[in-house]
């Protein structure tokens, strides 16, 4: 988590560098800035596009006044926190469930000895957020405004009716029981289903597939993007689905691979020749992939391998790209198994 945090004072500066050394003891990686005049707005349009959190170390009419003109949505927005100069408490202002800004504000809380100030219903009720636990879980939420409906039950006493395609493990929380038939939230990677119940039920899709690329030197971004749509169309994937890409060293600085990667915010992995040909299973093989790459088949293997599961979409070429798909092991986990 990139964590960008804001002061207006010396005293306040001296607290956002406290913090961010803190938070920097950890997986998450914060930076301290002191506000100069005419720096603010800049500074928040900055940052409100490329950081997971922004935190004030101020006021929170500063806050709210600075971010206001960047807020688009509760799944795309970057947490918000205030924090007072004196560490008395840690507010989340902005995208507390999805953004993770609770959990942030919890944190910085411990480490400062600081009150966090929680102000989110389903948080204030000890009641099951469903879009806490998706971001915890990395699901993508596919129609975020079935979120409420769901909380409002949920926070009514209600009962959630909640379908999976993949194991549970754990006990569901409260007001969550399984259902085979009609459901109020989907877990799925099938677009036909997301797509026919996206108006009556909460939508997610877990992180399961790996992509595997060949392609001919120099192909672009826009050549794979468009082999990489018409894949999922064909086989109806939902390309939330899709967490990393997969390919041999030789194409680990190819430009086109790269962009498209860096535009779907996907991990990229490649493997040697020897490693991709010690993977078993049973693959499309080509002599000229083989001559040219050492290997006889790239895309198969190298997305079985990355994903450490099963081989689902066979290769699929297109305008000199070759594209497979392969679902790595997946389990839904709630409570203590999360």
């Amino acid at each position: 988590m990139k964590i960008s945090i804001i002061s207006f004072s010396t005293k306040g500066f001296a607290l956002a560098e406290r913090l961010a050394s803190k938070l920097n003891e950890g997986v998450m990686q914060a930076q301290a800035y002191r506000c100069t005049d005419g720096m603010l707005s800049g500074w928040t349009k900055e940052h409100f596009a490329t950081a997971d959190a922004l935190v004030f170390v101020g006021a929170t009419g500063i806050a709210v006044r600075a971010v206001a003109p960047y807020l688009e949505n509760k799944t795309n927005d970057p947490a918000v926190l205030v924090i007072d100069e004196t560490a008395k408490f840690v507010i989340p202002l902005l995208s507390g469930h999805i953004g993770g800004a609770n959990r942030l504000a919890n944190h910085a809380a411990e480490v400062l000895g600081a009150v966090p100030v929680i102000t989110t219903a389903t948080d204030c009720n000890n009641v099951f957020a469903v879009d806490t636990w998706a971001s915890e879980n990395n699901i993508k939420i596919i129609n975020p405004k079935q979120i409420k409906k769901v909380s409002a039950s949920l926070l009514k006493g209600g009962i959630i009716r909640f379908k999976s395609f993949f194991p549970i493990k754990g006990c569901l929380p409260s007001g969550l029981v399984m259902s085979e038939n009609e459901c109020d939230v989907i877990l799925s990677i099938n677009k036909g289903v997301t797509d026919s119940l996206a108006d009556k039920a909460l939508c997610l899709v877990p992180p399961v597939l790996s992509l595997g690329i060949g392609c001919k030197k120099g192909i672009s971004a826009e050549v794979i993007e468009t082999v990489f749509t018409n894949l999922l169309a064909k086989e109806g994937l939902c390309r939330e689905a899709v967490y990393s890409v997969c390919s041999i060293d030789i194409k680990a600085k190819e430009q086109g691979i790269l962009a498209f990667c860096e535009a779907h915010g996907l991990l990229f992995q490649t493997f040697s020749a020897a490693e991709l040909a010690a993977v078993s299973g049973n693959f499309a093989l080509s002599k000229f992939v083989l001559e040219t790459t050492g290997v006889d088949n790239v895309c198969e293997r190298s997305a079985v391998l990355g994903s450490g599961g099963k081989l689902i979409i066979k290769k699929y070429t297109e305008n000199g790209v070759a594209m497979a798909l392969a679902i790595a092991p997946y389990t839904v986990k709630f409570g203590e198994e999360v």
